[in-house]
């Protein structure tokens, strides 16, 4: 009730913000009127008089000059002399005239208090019902500038895409653009339909398959659904070294319980991929997930290996530990090693710290805060690790 009786003193705040202007310049107006018909004028309005018949008289001696000059009465010089000093009292007279003031009708006086009386609240309401509602919540200034202009123009670019493509169906392009969009979105079932026509106006391709059958999986919940399944399939039949379908059979064999499938298909996954691979942290977890060693401790060179196997048992774990404090030091010298910090923090989860890991987690994201790309890349690789709070 406090919301209407405040929104209702605004309206009348607004309406009195209209009239009172009207109202003062129909009383300046009236009393002007009634000051210029009596008898007795006071001595402003004789000045104004005064004022009138000089600027005549100015004008009547320049028209007397240029006649005289005419006739030979007066020499050119003293003609130009006195039309000089003569316009510059005409000019100085009509400086001080007063500029006529235009009457205001009153009729349009009434018509304007009346669209403010009654126009100023049917606009307003007629607003405020489709948009605005008192039970909506706050939108705090935070919120409204992280991200909300990237959602914006992704939708906006949504929509002119979809647009062209209603007029131009058979557009491939438009519908290779659209897909991955639609998935950003979120509209994963939109996305999946945008991929499907991409692969019948664009043809087949392993990226176009692989791209389906992600956007199949995401609409299931992240479970590679038969569908889903069969569209990697078809994407590896293509390019056997694709590393979206190869990681997503991978984790399809997990889902179904063939760990070790899924294991065997990711070091593979791994065996061939490059070293700077943006993916790769995210297959090595998947693989330390899933029990495969998914470089879960720094590599050992060949000779270390061999020389470990006559090592007790203490000596190993100590050698192990070494090894791992070495890593730490050179993450904390160079901290934009995003595989380097995954390694890191499984190592300290194989070990039993989950204190240290937590710590690693930390250290990491503060040294690669400024890079959105990788900070991503290791908040995916921290959530299969179990670590992503």
């Amino acid at each position: 009730m406090t919301l209407w009786f405040v929104f209702a003193l605004m309206t009348v705040a607004a309406i009195f913000a209209v009239l009172w202007p009207l109202g003062r310049r129909a009383r300046a107006q009236s009393q002007g009127s009634e000051g210029q018909g009596s008898e007795g004028q006071d001595s402003e309005g004789q000045d104004t008089e005064n004022r009138g018949s000089e600027v005549a008289v100015y004008k009547d001696q320049l028209t007397e000059i240029e006649r005289d000059l005419g006739a030979g009465l007066i020499a050119a010089p003293e003609a130009e002399a006195a039309r000089v000093e003569i316009s510059r009292r005409l000019l100085a007279a009509a400086a001080h005239e007063p500029a006529p003031v235009p009457k205001s009708s009153l009729k349009w006086r009434r018509a304007a208090a009346v669209l403010a009386l009654v126009g100023l609240p049917l606009v307003a309401i007629g607003v405020y019902m489709p948009l605005g509602s008192p039970k909506l919540q706050d939108f705090p200034l935070a919120q409204r500038g992280s991200g909300s202009g990237m959602a914006r123009s992704l939708e906006t670019l949504v929509v002119q895409v979809e647009q062209h493509l209603e007029k131009n169906p058979t557009d491939g392009r438009g519908w290779n653009v659209l897909g991955p969009v639609l998935e950003r979105l979120g509209r994963f079932d939109d996305a999946a339909r945008a991929y499907r026509n991409s692969l019948t106006y664009n043809g087949e391709s392993a990226e176009r398959r692989a791209n389906l059958g992600e956007a199949l999986s995401a609409a299931a919940g992240g479970v590679v659904t038969a569908e889903a399944k069969t569209e990697f399939e078809r994407a590896r039949a293509l390019d056997a070294d694709d590393p979206k379908a190869n990681y997503f059979l991978g984790l399809a064999a997990e889902q179904d319980g063939r760990k070790d499938d899924a294991a065997t298909i990711w070091r593979a996954l791994l065996a061939k991929a490059p070293a700077d691979a943006p993916w790769r942290p995210v297959v090595q977890s998947a693989l330390a997930r899933v029990g495969g060693s998914g470089g879960a401790l720094p590599a050992l060179p060949d000779e270390t290996i061999t020389a470990s196997r006559d090592m007790s048992e203490g000596d190993r774990g100590a050698m192990v530990r070494g090894m791992v404090e070495r890593l730490a030091m050179r993450l904390k010298q160079n901290g934009d090693d995003v595989e380097g910090w995954l390694r890191l923090v499984r190592a300290y989860l194989v070990m039993g710290d989950r204190d240290k890991a937590m710590g690693a987690s930390t250290d990491a994201r503060q040294a690669i805060a400024n890079d959105a790309e990788r900070l991503r890349q290791l908040n995916e690789g921290l959530k299969t690790l179990g670590l992503d709070g």
